[in-house]
C-alpha cells in the first residue's frame, strides 16, 4: 500500500466538508463491541457540539461488524489489505475532518471523554497522545508483562532515541492534525504503525503533547489480535532501524575507540596481563567498530535520500567534510600504511633468512599492517557506496506530445474544404 501522503492526494474522500473532527476506529471482527464504541463516539460528538463523523475502517471482518457499525451511525470504509497500519492509513485517508482521533474498536478506551484531545489540537498541538499510566489502568486491562516491562522499556527507548515527551508509546488512542500526519508519509502496515507515527512526528519537529486517558478491559470474549513477543519485537526493530545513532554510531564509536587504544598500547608491549591475545582481540574490536560506523553512515545516507529519515545537521556536516575524494584519499593513505608495514615485516623475515621469527614480535608488526589494509579497503569501498547513495535524481520531464506524422507521397495530405 502506498504511503499516507500519496493516498491523501487521490480521490475526493479527504475533503474537509466543514467537519472539525473525524473519529477513526480500525476494526476486524469486533461485532461484540464496535456498535457500542460507535454509539459512544457519536453521542460525544452530539453532546459536545462538535461537527464530526465516526469512521470504521473494516479490515476484512467475517462477522457482521460493518453492518452493526453502520447501524450505529458510522461510515464504514473497507480495507482489503490486512494489518493494523493499513486499516488506519485507509481510515485517515477517508477522514473529512481537520483533526482525527483514532482509537480501538474493542471498548477499552474512553470514547465519552475526548475533550482534552480536541482542546490540545485546537491550541496548536500536532499530535496528542493518550497516557494510560497517568490516567489509570483498570485491573485486567493490560497484561502484567506489557504494563511492567514491555511498554515501559519500549517507551523509554523511544524517549532516549528520539527525544520525544511521549511516555506511553503504544497507547491506541491519540489525536492529531490530519495534514501534519499525512505529510509524514506513514507506511507501516502492521502494529508498528503506532511507533512510526511518534517517531516520524518527533523527527519532523511536530508539536507533541500527552493527556491522561483510562484503559479498561476490552469487551470481547475472544483473544486480542496483539501478540506480545512478535509485536514487541516489531516495535523494537522499528525503533532501532529509525535510529542509526544508537544502532550503529554509539556502539561503533565505543568499539572503535577501545579497540584502537588497546591495539596501539599492545603493539609496543604487554599491558598488565594482556599480551598477544589481547592485541588480536583489540584489533578485531577496532575493525568491528569501524565497520559499524560505516554501516551507520550508509544507512543514514540511504534513509535521507529516500525520505525515510529527515536530514540531520550532523550528517550534513559529515557529508560536507567526508567527500568522496577525501574518503578515497584517507582510504588510500591507510592502504599505503598497511602495505609499508607489511613490507617491513617481509624485510625482517628476509633478514632472518626466511626462517622462524619471534612470534610475539612478528604479530606486533603484522597486526598494524592488517589493520591498515582492512580499514583502508573499507574506507575506499564505503566512500564509493555513500557517493552512489547520495546522488540526487531529478524527476523526469513531462513527455513531449507526439508529433503528427508527416504526410508521405503515397498518402497526400487533404486540404480543408
Amino acid at each position: 500500500m502506498g504511503n499516507l501522503a500519496e493516498m491523501a492526494a487521490g480521490e475526493g474522500e479527504s475533503r474537509a466538508d466543514g467537519l472539525e473532527l473525524s473519529i477513526v476506529l480500525p476494526c476486524l471482527n469486533e461485532a461484540e463491541t464496535v456498535a457500542l464504541c460507535v454509539a459512544k463516539a457519536v453521542a460525544w460528538l452530539r453532546d459536545s457540539g462538535v461537527a464530526g463523523e465516526v469512521i470504521v475502517a473494516d479490515n476484512g471482518s467475517t462477522d457482521d461488524s460493518p453492518e452493526l457499525a453502520t447501524a450505529a451511525g458510522a461510515r464504514v470504509v473497507t480495507v482489503r489489505r490486512k494489518g493494523y497500519g493499513n486499516a488506519l492509513i485507509r481510515g485517515i485517508r477517508a477522514a473529512r475532518g481537520t483533526y482525527v482521533i483514532m482509537a480501538d474498536a474493542d471498548d477499552s478506551y474512553d470514547l465519552e471523554h475526548l475533550g482534552p484531545f480536541l482542546e490540545h489540537l485546537r491550541n496548536g498541538d500536532d499530535l496528542v497522545m493518550g497516557n494510560r499510566f497517568a490516567g489509570g489502568i483498570e485491573p485486567g486491562a493490560m497484561p502484567w508483562l506489557h504494563r511492567r516491562i514491555g511498554n515501559p522499556v519500549l517507551s523509554g527507548l523511544g524517549r532516549l532515541f528520539f527525544r520525544t515527551p511521549v511516555r506511553d508509546f503504544h497507547c491506541g488512542i491519540r489525536g492529531f492534525r490530519k495534514d501534519a500526519i499525512v505529510d509524514l508519509g506513514l507506511r507501516a502496515a502492521g502494529m508498528e504503525f503506532a511507533s512510526e507515527m511518534i517517531v516520524k512526528a518527533s523527527l519532523a519537529g511536530l508539536r507533541i503533547s500527552e493527556v491522561p486517558t483510562t484503559l479498561r478491559p476490552d469487551g470481547r470474549s475472544r483473544a486480542p489480535h496483539l501478540r506480545s513477543f512478535r509485536d514487541g519485537w516489531r516495535h523494537l526493530r522499528f525503533l532501532l532501524l529509525f535510529c542509526p545513532n544508537w544502532l550503529f554510531f554509539v556502539p561503533g564509536s565505543v568499539a572503535f575507540t577501545v579497540g584502537a587504544v588497546g591495539t596501539t598500547a599492545l603493539t609496543f608491549g604487554h599491558v598488565g596481563g594482556l599480551d598477544i591475545a589481547g592485541l588480536l582481540y583489540a584489533a578485531a574490536l577496532t575493525i568491528i567498530g569501524y565497520q559499524a560506523l560505516w554501516f551507520g553512515l550508509l544507512m543514514q545516507t540511504y534513509a535521507e535520500s529516500r525520505g525515510i529519515l529527515p536530514a540531520g545537521v550532523r550528517m550534513r556536516w559529515i557529508r560536507r567534510t567526508l567527500t568522496l575524494e577525501r574518503g578515497l584519499i584517507l582510504g588510500l593513505a591507510l592502504l599505503v600504511m598497511g602495505v609499508l608495514v607489511a613490507i617491513v615485516s617481509v624485510l625482517r623475515w628476509r633478514s632472518a633468512g626466511f626462517g622462524a621469527l619471534n612470534p610475539g614480535q612478528n604479530v606486533r608488526v603484522i597486526t598494524p599492517a592488517i589493520l591498515g589494509l582492512v580499514l583502508g579497503s573499507q574506507t575506499v569501498f564505503g566512500s564509493f557506496s555513500i557517493g552512489v547513495l547520495a546522488i540526487r535524481t531529478a524527476a523526469p520531464d513531462d513527455p513531449a506530445p507526439p508529433r503528427a506524422a508527416a504526410p508521405s507521397a503515397a498518402t497526400p495530405a487533404r486540404s480543408g474544404s
